[in-house]
């Protein structure tokens, strides 16, 4: 033991600097050190594995201890000035597809004045009006049938697809491919519906069926609640085209939530209730043989309609006074359908809830709803909600004094549901999203929003005077 510890003493870590000295000077000239160092490292350099002949490590340590000194090295890249407002391009397309909704025409009443959003302007990203004519890739924006346009035509683009009638918002939602159809759908086209005569002329009618409806009753019946809907006439035209459009893909029943305000117009032209009927409720001439019954805007009805997919069974369920307690209800009545039917692709029976703007965001239960939504125990394949947003809850009308949120609708964000928010005075952008919304729910099964930004012309019933409360806003109106 001790002969061995004698005979490695010389390998003793205090004498790496003498050995690595040695071998140093072993590998510039063998003869240089003694015979019994030469032997000894005669040995390494004959090891099996050693191809080559060992290098003088001292050069290399050295060069690294300089490359050490300058610091980690710097690529420089040529012609950097292009590359950049490339790169800044595609950021403004972007910046449209997060913040455009922002900036689009949505109110009617144009209230307020359009944010100033600098992400959105070209100058923000070091853009003169000298760049506006030069040619860029435009990526994944899907508003040209080429691979490049100028700045100016892609930033014309952006500003008809995002910021005109139509406000979506889905940038958030983690699916990629679900965000690359939106897109798909929405830039092709700059949103802005290319509608055929007889799709215009179908839209003008609905539009005018709500109108004219609403009207007779105010003259006809002065001062009787039926919580008009006039100001929001384009949510009929968003309730024919998700028959009209779910029909086509294969929906055999759809089951509708939803409260007061306009529900006598939804009865008459979505669900087909025989006006008649509806004006002898009016004039008190219910059946005799009724042991109870309710008022005329908490009726339910079901009925059969016709679409381009084949006839199509449509139930309104009964509603209570308590706002949006219905919708759990609505998606239980859904789900049994559905098993009923066997539809394990939930593709056959589409809930559709149309929410109020104060109540959507001010009631508890829409959260407990939207928490099972994809639940597999009680998620029904997603559902088309449409809210009525006139501005105003009751007699509040500022947001700041009935929510926290920017939207009304930004509860939906938390199941990453789409939302777009349309104004409400133009019913072809109205149909456009309200058709897409129907083919999202249908091709992904999951919730999709329609905020259609509209207006109440009347007070909250017929025998309110909203002039007492909100003179500002019902000046507006009256113009």
């Amino acid at each position: 033991m001790m002969k061995q510890l004698e005979q490695t003493s010389h390998l003793f870590g205090s004498n790496a600097p003498f050995i690595e000295e040695q071998y140093e000077n072993y590998l510039a000239d063998p003869a240089s050190v003694s015979a019994e160092w030469r032997e000894y490292f005669d040995k390494l350099q004959s090891q099996a594995g050693a191809a080559t002949r060992d290098v003088a490590h001292g050069p290399i340590i050295a060069a690294f201890e300089q490359m050490a000194k300058r610091g980690p090295v710097r690529t420089v890249v040529s012609g950097g000035g292009e590359d950049k407002q490339q790169v800044s391009v595609l950021q403004l397309i972007n910046a449209y597809r997060f913040l455009g909704n922002r900036w689009a025409n949505l109110d009617p009443l144009k209230r307020t004045e359009r944010p100033q959003i600098a992400e959105l302007e070209p100058s923000y990203y070091g853009f003169t009006e000298a760049d506006l004519s030069k040619s860029f890739n435009v990526g994944s924006f899907h508003a040209f049938s080429t691979d490049h346009a100028s700045l100016r035509e892609i930033l014309e683009a952006l500003r008809q697809t995002y910021c005109s009638s139509i406000g979506a918002e889905y940038m958030y939602m983690t699916d990629i491919g679900q965000k690359r159809w939106i897109q798909s759908r929405l830039e092709s086209v700059r949103g802005t519906p290319k509608f055929s005569t007889e799709m215009k002329k179908r839209i003008l009618e609905r539009t005018t069926a709500a109108e004219t409806l609403e009207r007779y009753l105010h003259t006809k019946y002065v001062g009787q609640k039926r919580f008009s809907l006039e100001g929001g006439e384009s949510a009929i035209v968003a309730m024919d085209e998700i028959i009209r459009v779910a029909g086509g893909l294969g929906v055999a029943e759809t089951v509708i939530g939803m409260a007061h305000r306009g529900r006598l117009n939804v009865l008459v032209n979505t669900l087909g209730k025989s006006p008649s009927m509806l004006f002898s409720e009016f004039e008190g001439k219910a059946a005799a043989d009724l042991t109870a019954g309710d008022v005329k805007y908490h009726m339910g009805f079901s009925s059969d309609v016709m679409t381009p997919g084949g006839p199509m069974h449509l139930t309104l369920a009964f509603n209570p006074s308590h706002l949006e307690i219905i919708n759990p209800v609505v998606e239980g009545s859904v789900y049994a359908r559905q098993v009923r039917r066997g539809d394990e692709q939930k593709s056959q029976v589409l809930p559709v809830l149309i929410h109020g703007d104060a109540a959507v965001a001010g009631q508890g239960v829409n959260q407990e709803m939207l928490n099972f939504s994809q639940t597999r125990g009680y998620g029904t394949g997603g559902t088309v909600h449409i809210v009525i947003n006139n501005q105003i809850g009751f007699t509040t009308s500022d947001p700041r004094d009935y929510r926290s949120s920017l939207y009304c609708t930004d509860i939906f964000k938390m199941v990453e549901a789409p939302i777009f928010h349309v104004n409400g005075d133009d019913p072809e952008a109205v149909a456009f999203v309200t058709a897409l919304a129907v083919e999202f729910r249908q091709q992904f099964k999951k919730d999709v929003v329609v905020d259609i930004i509209c207006f109440r012309k009347l007070g909250h019933n017929e025998q309110d005077e909203p002039m007492v409360t909100q003179p500002l806003m019902y000046r507006t109106i009256q113009k």
